[in-house]
């Protein structure tokens, strides 16, 4: 068998978050490319879109979904249009995330508690309710965007929310894979050092998404 053919998944159900771009932009034309069929979900429905039409382009069953991972109401409103239109989902990427600069003594807590609701409860969010489609198929794979920056410390720009978020994702990571194996489930992550994505085109803006 080639080895390629090894890691086709055709017949396979996949969503990416924020997939509209960057990053994102890039798993979802992975997957689509290995024969998945792909949910592109954004908060930019325009971007969505566009991912969705080169999708298509390409043979893939793509749809695009317009949703902010960090509101409960429109995970619920994700998972049920990717259920209804698919009866199932075998792959989710939780690919959303945001970095927000400045110096740990002045930073604002609501700036803390928006990069804790996208990186972090988003995350958990986003993957619980998969889960349990996934429990139920005895199936699925889920997949974290983390970063390098879960482990160092950024300077000159300092970045401590996004850190500490995706340090928290990285464990979460852990603890996931430990109770949902028994499912059939795994959970894995992936940690990008700095990526040439549009979100780095201005690299000096106070605040970006950074996925």
């Amino acid at each position: 068998m080639n080895i390629l053919e090894q890691f086709k998944l055709n017949g396979k159900k996949a969503l990416v978050t924020a997939g509209g771009s960057g990053i994102g932009r890039a798993y979802c034309h992975a997957l689509a490319e290995a024969g998945a069929d792909v949910a592109v979900v954004d908060i930019e429905r325009e971007n969505a879109k566009t991912v969705t039409e080169e999708l298509k382009s390409i043979g893939c069953d793509a749809t695009a979904v317009i949703a902010d991972v960090s509101k409960e109401e429109d995970i619920d409103m994700m998972m049920g249009k990717i259920i209804d239109r698919w009866g199932r989902l075998d792959i989710a990427v939780n690919n959303v995330g945001i970095s927000i600069w400045g110096n740990a003594e002045n930073f604002a807590l609501k700036e803390w508690d928006r990069v804790m609701d996208l990186d972090l409860r988003g995350a958990f969010i986003c993957a619980q309710k998969q889960a349990r489609v996934m429990i139920a198929q005895r199936y699925g794979k889920i997949i974290f965007t983390s970063s390098i920056s879960a482990r160092i410390v950024n300077i000159p720009q300092f970045q401590v929310s996004m850190s500490v978020a995706k340090a928290g994702l990285e464990h979460l990571t852990r603890c996931l894979a430990v109770e949902w194996i028994p499912y059939g489930i795994n959970v894995n992550c992936i940690s990008p050092g700095a990526v040439m994505t549009p979100a780095l085109e201005k690299p000096y803006l106070k605040e970006k998404v950074s996925l």
